[in-house]
């Protein structure tokens, strides 16, 4: 089986948004996804991107993604923040999600980020772990806040 794992392009917009709405209903939130194809794919790909992906491909098929976009921290500078990693159920254990993370990794670095940031569900004992491997260091001090407009 071969991997690749290559930059998103729009055409990939719809199968990302597939992935998405597979990730919310893992995440036990399958209705909260409401954000359109057309505002996904202006978002990554119109005149202002604030989104950039990479995508993990097997004989053709998007099996996997990583959405990010840059954070600005007053304390640390530009950072990459990861909005969404995932790989679909049947193909995870397969090392994709790791290629996925060392890549964005790897784009942090060329970049010149001074770190990435990310969230995981405290009951998301597979993220956890995959995250561990990494050493990621998990802060139970900040409490996350929203407002919905």
């Amino acid at each position: 089986m071969e991997i690749k794992i290559r930059k998103a392009v729009r055409e990939d917009c719809a199968r990302m948004m597939e992935l998405i709405q597979e990730l919310a209903t893992y995440e036990k939130a399958p209705d909260e996804v409401t954000v359109s194809l057309s505002h996904f794919e202006e978002s990554g790909f119109g005149e202002n991107p604030v989104w950039w992906a990479f995508v993990a491909e097997v004989s053709g098929v998007v099996v996997g993604m990583a959405l990010y976009y840059v954070r600005y921290s007053t304390w640390k500078g530009q950072r990459m923040y990861l909005e969404d990693i995932l790989v679909t159920e049947e193909m995870r254990g397969k090392k994709i999600g790791g290629m996925l993370f060392d890549t964005l990794i790897q784009e942090a670095k060329e970049k010149k980020f001074m770190g990435m940031n990310w969230q995981v569900l405290d009951w998301n004992e597979p993220a956890i772990n995959f995250y561990k491997k990494y050493n990621a260091n998990f802060d139970p001090e900040w409490v996350n806040c929203s407002i919905v407009f």
